[in-house]
């Protein structure tokens, strides 16, 4: 400092009057900026060391802080467990049903059409009704052929019935024979006894031994006529048998005659909707061709939840259900039945986790929920997405 000093003096020296009035009012200058910096700075410090800190300049707003905090913290817990915790939802679900396409049973052309497209329909209404002049014509013959049968059968009944008595005649005939053949027989002996004891004459004799043989040859002829009788009732018999099965084959016929004329006209078996129609007026139809796609009344939900959001779910729970195309329609309805493994498990190409590298994959498991009240005044069919929320833990 000491030389700063005296070189700021020697340069003062070599300056001029003026420029050394300069320099020191400079200086001077210099000092008192320097005298102020140096009593801000020691002010400033002695502000810091009685500025109290946060915490003590604002003690109720820090508690009034964490009590709202720990409000918040209580409130969100019971949003959660009151709108949160006591329930399972999942978007992955849609209206299901068992459609089915309706086909003709036998073929020929389309003689009526009274339905139209996604027409609603009952049980037994027609949907499509086939020429039937063909299986009417077909059903007469097969009972035409049914008649012959049962007439046939009736003639062998009457033959059956001759035959009888034929065989009753010639039985009589042969017991009439038999009679004969013994009074010949006793007639021969005693005329034999006569002329061995010399009361008879040998032309007696020989007349009663003639008539014997007849009498043995008529028994004979006799004989074969009950035979003969028997085997043609027989033969009548089984003319009959075969009369009964050609009857039966002839009503087999007709009642196939009767079914196919009934498969001319297409009936619903249950209540719903027909879609898909392909059928129209003059169209040839073969056995088995389809002409719509019909989907029952009976429809559900079929609901693929996550096996973790399973653990409290049980048939019978309650479900409030939002249909996307119809958010206004508020449905409630319950679990029917959950499906006893994966939806992978069942299908055509189910996972093989015994090969491969194995990364663990949440599954999910399809889950049946059936509606209470389906609305009325809206279309709702299989494939609707659908928002099931599952009641799975009580709400207390």
């Amino acid at each position: 400092m000491s030389e700063d000093r005296i070189n700021v003096a020697d340069d003062e020296r070599e300056q001029t009057p003026s420029q050394a009035e300069d320099a020191g009012k400079r200086r001077e200058s210099d000092d008192n900026r320097g005298r102020k910096e140096e009593t801000g700075g020691n002010a400033g410090d002695a502000d810091q060391e009685k500025k109290p800190s946060f915490i003590r300049r604002h003690p109720f707003g820090l508690v009034l802080a964490i009590i709202a905090i720990i409000a918040l913290i209580i409130i969100g817990y019971i949003v959660w467990l009151i709108y949160f915790h006591p329930y399972e939802s999942t978007d992955d679900a849609f209206v299901d049903a068992r459609s089915f396409s309706v086909a003709a049973k036998v073929s020929g052309y389309v003689a009526e059409v009274p339905v139209t497209d996604n027409q609603h329909i009952k049980a037994g209404d027609v949907i499509l009704k086939i020429d039937p002049r063909d299986y009417q014509i077909a059903l007469d013959q097969a009972q035409g052929q049914a008649q012959a049968a049962q007439a046939s059968i009736e003639n062998a009944d009457a033959q059956i019935a001759v035959a009888g008595a034929s065989v009753e005649q010639a039985r009589a005939q042969q017991n009439s024979a038999t009679a004969a053949l013994q009074y010949a027989q006793d007639e021969a002996d005693r005329q034999q006894q006569l002329v061995k004891s010399g009361a008879g004459s040998l032309q007696t004799t020989q007349q009663a031994v003639s008539t014997l043989h007849q009498d043995q040859a008529n028994l004979a002829q006799t004989q074969a006529s009950v035979t003969s009788a028997l085997k043609n009732e027989a033969a009548v018999k089984t003319q009959k048998s075969s009369a009964i099965a050609s009857l039966t084959q002839a009503q087999a016929q007709v009642e196939e005659a009767q079914q196919n004329l009934k498969y001319t006209t297409i009936v619903a078996a249950q209540p719903g909707r027909v879609v898909r129609l392909t059928g129209a007026k003059g169209q040839y139809l073969d056995a088995g061709q389809a002409i719509a796609m019909f989907v029952p009344d009976d429809v559900w939900i079929t609901a693929n939840f996550k096996e973790t959001q399973l653990t409290d779910m049980r048939p019978g729970q309650l479900v409030n259900l939002t249909i996307d195309a119809y958010p206004d329609h508020k449905l409630t309805g319950k679990i029917d039945s959950i499906q006893p493994g994966s939806g992978t498990a069942f299908s055509l190409l189910p996972a093989e986790n015994a090969t491969g590298n194995y990364v663990k994959v949440t599954q999910r498991v399809p889950v049946k929920i059936v509606v209470d009240h389906w609305p009325s005044d809206v279309a709702i069919g299989p494939g609707m997405s659908v928002v099931p929320t599952v009641t799975v833990r009580p709400r207390n």
